[in-house]
């Protein structure tokens, strides 16, 4: 009969393993503090500081236009009862509050909707929670516009390249959240460069953000995208700022959270990969990876409204002419947006009001009256949405074959292998400004969307991140 082993014995078995993980890892926090630690002192490459603006104002948009839906209006209403210093603005409102209060309700703003910024292979929606961290800390310390964008670029690489690390696919069968691990720290970063933090407090920063870093992905039951917009939104920003307030106040830490005994990697995670942390740094920016939505919907129904609108623009056909769409997505975006209850993450829903308006808006996508439009519900009847398993292979790579066939038999045809928004089609300037202007105007006016667009793409020249209260506050 074996002998049990010891809790010392156990323990000497676990402090191997660390220490081999720790041999091969030991230099990725290193690297990345160090990185993060010297971003501000670096100048964008010319095409990423022009990405970095498209992001910007295309989070600013989400935050504004997500004032008016319901977990934007929550947010709003929970700020409002907390108070707290006038250090940051909350967008779409007059209210000026606290730093982690800021962050974590334009945060939910940013992600009330299905508006936001996605970055494919982490499985992360970077803006809707590093831009209101860096907003919030950009104005309090009242740092420079360049200074903000160069933080959102940091965070943006480290918010991707965490969300990486985890083997994102199966980290969120795993039951995980990757919009919520890789955000926090991005937020973390991208707060911690502003207020200034040198290398050794950045090792704190990430040893404090792994301690908050949570998120389970049960917010697919979430059936308001209230928890979703907290999850995605709102708890990476908050938790990202409050890391980097600390540390500034003086906390120490942790000073390798990803390597050594009982580390980050070792709690998370099947077949973690810390080396992707620190892999082209300073070369790849991921915020250029980073895709931009075209349609206000869910990310895996882009694909299928791109070729829907392709279809519907090449061929002369009304919607009383359609007999049946056949849309094969791979499984896990068929999982996640197949007969779904919230409208503008329903794929036959979205699907329906294209065949039905030839066109997809923020507005049609957020009336909740089309739902039941008699229509609408007859076109849902004739859409069928499957995973395939050829289109599960390219993912992270988001694709569609969309099959329409009329009712005089004529079958359609189209397969969308690049996103429009994506890096592979990406939008251009005037695209962003266009989307950006039209989410905004209905809640700021005409003339203030237009200023604060204007403002966004010249903002390396602002002095002082305060300067935009005027235009985000109402």
């Amino acid at each position: 009969m074996k002998r049990a082993p010891t809790v010392t014995g156990l323990h000497k078995v676990e402090s191997m393993k660390d220490q081999r993980f720790s041999k091969q890892h030991s230099t990725v926090l290193n690297r990345l503090a160090r990185y993060m630690s010297s971003a501000m002192g670096k100048p964008l490459p010319a095409r990423v500081l022009e990405a970095t603006k498209h992001h910007l104002l295309d989070s600013l948009a989400s935050m504004v236009s997500g004032a008016e839906l319901l977990p934007g209006r929550m947010a709003i209403k929970y700020a409002k009862a907390q108070g707290g210093r006038a250090d940051a603005c909350v967008a779409g409102t007059r209210i000026l509050t606290s730093l982690e209060l800021a962050a974590m309700t334009n945060g939910m703003l940013a992600h009330a909707d299905e508006t936001d910024d996605a970055h494919g292979s982490s499985l992360t929606h970077p803006g809707c929670a590093v831009v209101p961290a860096a907003l919030a800390m950009g104005e309090r310390e009242g740092c420079g516009g360049g200074a903000l964008l160069r933080a959102v670029a940091l965070g943006y690489d480290v918010c991707a390249r965490l969300g990486m690390s985890l083997n994102p696919y199966e980290f969120r069968a795993d039951g995980h959240s990757p919009s919520s691990f890789g955000p926090t720290f991005g937020a973390a970063a991208a707060a911690g460069a502003l207020a200034g933090l040198g290398l050794k407090e950045m090792r704190y920063l990430l040893s404090y953000s792994a301690q908050q870093a949570s998120g389970i992905s049960c917010w697919m039951r979430d059936e308001e995208h209230i928890e979703k917009a907290f999850d995605f939104g709102g708890m990476p920003a908050r938790n990202g700022v409050a890391a980097a307030a600390m540390v500034y106040a003086g906390f120490t830490g942790v000073e390798d959270v990803f390597s050594g005994e009982r580390n980050f990697f070792m709690a998370y995670g099947r077949k973690p990969k810390p080396e992707l942390l620190i892999k082209d740094l300073g070369k790849t920016y991921e915020i250029v990876n980073t895709n931009i939505k075209r349609w206000s919907a869910g990310s895996p129904i882009a694909p299928a409204l791109d070729s829907l609108f392709e279809i519907i623009k090449e061929n002369n056909f009304k919607w009383k002419d359609v007999g049946n769409v056949l849309i094969k997505v791979s499984h896990q975006g068929a999982n996640t947006v197949g007969d779904r209850i919230i409208p503008d993450i329903c794929m036959e829903h979205m699907c329906a009001l294209m065949l039905a308006d030839s066109n997809v808006t923020f507005a049609s996508s957020h009336d909740k009256r089309r739902v039941g439009d008699p229509i609408i519900a007859e076109l849902r009847k004739r859409i069928r949405c499957v995973g395939d398993d050829a289109l599960e292979r390219v993912l992270p790579s988001r694709q569609a074959i969309v099959i329409l066939t009329l009712k005089n038999g004529l079958c359609l045809e189209n397969r969308t292998v690049h996103v429009r928004g994506t890096p592979s089609n990406p939008m251009s300037r005037e695209d962003v400004d266009a989307k950006s202007f039209n989410l905004l105007a209905p809640v700021l006016g005409q003339r203030r969307a237009r200023k604060l667009c204007d403002v966004v793409w010249r903002f390396e020249e602002i002095n002082n991140v305060r300067e935009i209260r005027k235009y985000l506050m109402i």
